[in-house]
């Protein structure tokens, strides 16, 4: 069994607690039009690693994550596209005391999603539009299963953190910060974070000769989400 991989990040400080190792796994089943990884959708042209290859290279930096309270974050593209790889791993990484955590856009039946909290001990899933048909338009896949899953994390023992990319002409108003919180209220998520558009994945576009439907717009910043923050009651 392999995994396509098509990037390894040591010593993250922002895809969960402590110093971590971030692996981007390839494959996703969304086409956001603000992708900032537009090089994970082709599994063919990245690396692949067997599971006692990647397991050897997470491991390197165990000393690490023991003594900040880190461990290995899981991310993509969407790491549900090799799920059988995903849950081998999460167990192989469990027998050796690894705090794992994942990165997901949630667009996967509810039994799979589920079967993955089993395994992981923090999950940061993101939703892209509270509106399933503005979430059809702008990532290619209806939000209903997302929702559906959010509410299994949410009732389930796993720590989390839904994640709103604000999306400028796309969820950026304040009256989409009135509706997400609305969403979160009826939901029952209490723990949640806004994440400022920004355009590191720019380039990439350039450099696989791909079209970018946000090309030029100006990124977002802490500043500008200080109203719609307010209004979410982030902390």
């Amino acid at each position: 069994m392999k995994a396509a991989v098509f990037n390894i990040q040591k010593f993250s400080l922002h895809d969960g607690s402590g110093i971590r190792t971030t692996i981007f796994f390839a494959g996703c089943n969304l086409r956001c039009r603000w992708c900032c990884n537009p090089d994970c959708f082709n599994m063919e042209e990245h690396d692949t690693y067997s599971l006692e290859e990647l397991l050897a290279e997470a491991l390197k930096d165990k000393v690490f994550y023991d003594k900040s309270g880190g461990g290995v974050t899981l991310s993509g593209g969407e790491i549900f596209f090799q799920f059988d790889f995903i849950q081998e791993f999460c167990r192989a990484l469990r027998e050796k005391g690894v705090n794992i955590a994942v990165e997901t856009a949630g667009c996967v039946p509810n039994e799979k999603f589920v079967k993955l909290l089993e395994l992981v001990d923090f999950v940061f899933i993101d939703l892209k539009h509270y509106d399933d048909k503005k979430h059809r338009e702008a990532t290619g896949v209806s939000n209903e299963s997302i929702l559906k899953n959010i509410v299994s994390l949410v009732n389930s023992n796993v720590d989390y953190c839904v994640r709103i990319p604000v999306i400028p002409e796309f969820n950026d108003a304040l009256s989409d910060a009135e509706n997400y919180a609305a969403l979160f209220k009826k939901l029952g998520v209490k723990k949640f974070e806004t994440l400022p558009f920004h355009q590191f994945g720019e380039k990439k576009y350039q450099n696989l000769g791909l079209q970018y439907f946000y090309q030029g717009v100006k990124a977002l910043h802490d500043e500008d989400l200080t109203a719609y923050r307010k209004i979410l009651g982030e902390k």
